[in-house]
């Protein structure tokens, strides 16, 4: 032991990671440890539904990347195949379980699960596309998914029930309402030049861009598992689109939902901040990439380096001078 320098043996390491992985993939929620967070959804109010999307399950991801690659770089590389599966798990079930939610809150939960599923995908590619994706999204989901709870809580507030089957053509007492509920909607399926795409663009293009798999002569596991994730943004179109056109489109169904009133100023002066987010960070996101192109740098070099690993020199930053490997 160097002086200043613990050393960590490697079975004690391994233990050390896999409890603090348990730990953060219950705050994410991670596949199978995701079974609270839809009914913590609905049993929250808005305000607490719209903090935990946002900011609190990105605990979860922030600290696998923070403190779990800092700390255990070769156990992160080790086990990279499980949490990469266990989020591909997680990106389809949350979305095939989405698409049968006939409450309109547990369905956009559901779909978080899916969401946090890729975030998990792109950390875990360990290339520098991957991980700039998986932090976009973090950023993106925050802004799409909570905008989507509030637009919830608004129609809760006017018909206090959130039961798809009791709305329909929801547009035609509600114009501006339905106009930003559907661009939300695009946003968090992907829709090119909103926020949702970057971040998921990047992932997939990370985790083709992997070599944690391995690769074989005839098999490219790492483009398998990201044509198996990459089914979650069509389920993620389809449980969305379906959800909105029971909603929003044809006749009004409800007669209570003949008089509802549309978006107020207070309301409207809330949702027009994330809508502008959306297409902000949608067409222009090298402000948000270039903020977090060092530390994502940092980390991919001590995983791939302190692992046996290489990183492609097209991504990492090349040493300007020989000082700084001293």
């Amino acid at each position: 032991m160097k002086a200043g320098t613990l050393v960590i043996p490697p079975q004690t390491g391994t233990l050390l990671f896999l409890a603090f992985a348990l730990a953060f993939a219950i705050k994410v929620p991670l596949f199978p440890f995701h079974t609270w967070l839809p009914d913590a959804h609905t049993e929250a109010p808005t305000a607490g539904s719209v903090i935990l999307a946002a900011v609190l399950l990105k605990m979860g991801t922030y600290g696998l990347m923070r403190f779990n690659f800092g700390l255990f770089p070769d156990q992160s590389k080790e086990w990279a195949w499980l949490f990469i599966a266990l989020a591909i798990v997680g990106i389809i079930y949350g979305a095939l379980v989405a698409m049968v939610q006939p409450d309109v809150k547990r369905l956009v939960a559901y779909s978080s699960v899916a969401h946090m599923g890729f975030v998990i995908l792109g950390m875990f590619s360990f290339t520098e596309a991957g991980m700039q994706g998986a932090l976009y999204t973090m950023l993106s989901h925050g802004v799409t998914t909570g905008a989507l709870f509030l637009l919830v809580g608004f129609i809760y507030e006017r018909r206090h029930t959130r039961e798809i089957t009791q709305f329909g053509g929801l547009s035609n007492p509600m114009p501006l309402y339905a106009t930003i509920f559907v661009i939300t909607t695009m946003a968090s399926i992907g829709l090119p030049f909103l926020n949702g795409f970057v971040g998921e663009f990047l992932i997939m293009v990370g985790m083709c861009q992997s070599q944690v798999l391995g690769i074989t002569s005839s098999v490219n596991w790492n483009v398998i598992a990201t044509m198996f994730a990459g089914t979650g943004v069509i389920f993620a179109a389809v449980y969305l689109l379906w959800m909105v056109q029971r909603v929003f489109f044809g006749k009004v169904t409800v007669d209570k939902n003949k008089g509802l009133a549309d978006l107020s100023w207070r309301e409207i002066g809330l949702m027009i901040p994330l809508l502008f987010l959306m297409v902000y960070m949608g067409v222009f996101p090298k402000p948000f990439l270039a903020r977090s192109e060092s530390a994502i740098k940092a980390i991919q070099e001590r995983v791939m380096h302190q692992a046996g690993g290489t990183v492609d020199h097209a991504e990492a930053n090349p040493p300007v001078s020989g000082d700084e490997h001293k």
